[in-house]
């Protein structure tokens, strides 16, 4: 592959990393979900409001994989790109591979990953790169 080809890969993949983050940001979850599912070859997971019982002072977001549905905290964690990213990767995680939920330290840097690349783009556009 050419380097021009590699840098114009890299380029659409940077750009759909930040779309998410923005979709997500701007309350459009269910859209950020639907675009994730399909690029990693898996089905959306549903998304709920609320925690589970047990989980509501320790957690803003968790997975459940048996139901495929990420729960959050409150109607404002829905616009917590980190905490979205976080969970769909549990749920991808699970969906590809079911012994392996993939760790808090794998999701942590999925999530970071396309937040830095959201950040990195708002740089460039405003100029402060």
């Amino acid at each position: 592959m050419e380097d021009q080809e590699k840098v114009g890969k890299l380029d659409l993949e940077n750009r759909f990393k930040a779309a998410i983050v923005w979709f997500i940001l701007n309350g459009e979850v269910e859209r950020a979900l639907d675009l994730l599912a399909r690029r990693y070859g898996v089905d959306a997971p549903k998304l709920e409001v609320g925690l589970p019982k047990g989980r509501r002072k320790r957690a803003y977001g968790c997975y459940n994989g048996r139901k495929k549905t990420i729960s959050v905290l409150s109607s404002d964690t829905l616009r917590n790109p980190f905490v979205i990213l976080h969970e769909f990767y549990h749920h991808l995680r699970t969906d590809l591979d079911l012994k392996h939920r993939g760790t808090e330290k794998r999701a942590d840097a999925f999530a970071r990953e396309f937040i830095q690349v959201f950040e990195s783009s708002v740089a460039k556009s405003s100029g402060n790169d």
